[in-house]
């Protein structure tokens, strides 16, 4: 997998959410906050990262640190939409995400609606099953849509030509 600079891209950046952590000391409790954050250029980069510190600005900017290192690039097709159906499947967490036609929006909950507006995907339905904890339905949504194959890969790996690939999905 090809490394990805993300200090050349222009990224957004959208906090999927934000956990209180309380630890009780012998002085009373001390809080911190872990910011789970995803960033994309809404052109097929995005990635995910988590964040933690005492103050919620310093783990959301740790958050989008650690994003911007565990980057993906995705392909869409003319559509602004997925190539194949696929299921990404992180812990208890399994996310099935399907191409939609034009028009039809993203049709996501919110940590997997996140990740597919910042990747740039415009058009897909998808659903959340098995567990609905956000960090792990999001790392399920990355590593999935890691594993989307263009159909120029999928002839390659064959040994036909892409034309031949088409003729068999549209058949």
């Amino acid at each position: 997998m090809k490394k990805i600079d993300a200090n050349s891209l222009d990224l957004k950046d959208r906090v999927v959410s934000i956990n209180r952590v309380t630890k009780v000391v012998k002085g009373g409790r001390t809080f911190r906050f872990a910011a789970l954050v995803v960033v994309g250029d809404e052109a097929g980069h995005v990635g995910v990262g988590l964040g933690k510190a005492t103050e919620i600005p310093e783990a959301i900017r740790k958050g989008k640190e650690d994003a911007k290192k565990n980057m993906i690039f995705l392909e869409k097709n003319e559509d602004d939409s997925l190539y194949h159906e696929i299921i990404g499947h992180f812990g208890a967490a399994k996310v099935l995400m399907r191409p939609a036609p034009e028009g039809t929006g993203v049709i996501a909950g919110g940590a997997v609606r996140a990740v597919m507006e910042l990747a740039g995907v415009r058009n897909a339905v998808t659903k959340s099953l098995g567990s609905n904890n956000k960090h792990n339905v999001v790392k399920a949504t990355i590593k999935g849509l890691g594993l989307m194959k263009t159909p120029s890969v999928v002839a390659r790996l064959r040994g036909k030509p892409v034309e031949e690939i088409y003729e068999t999905r549209n058949s």
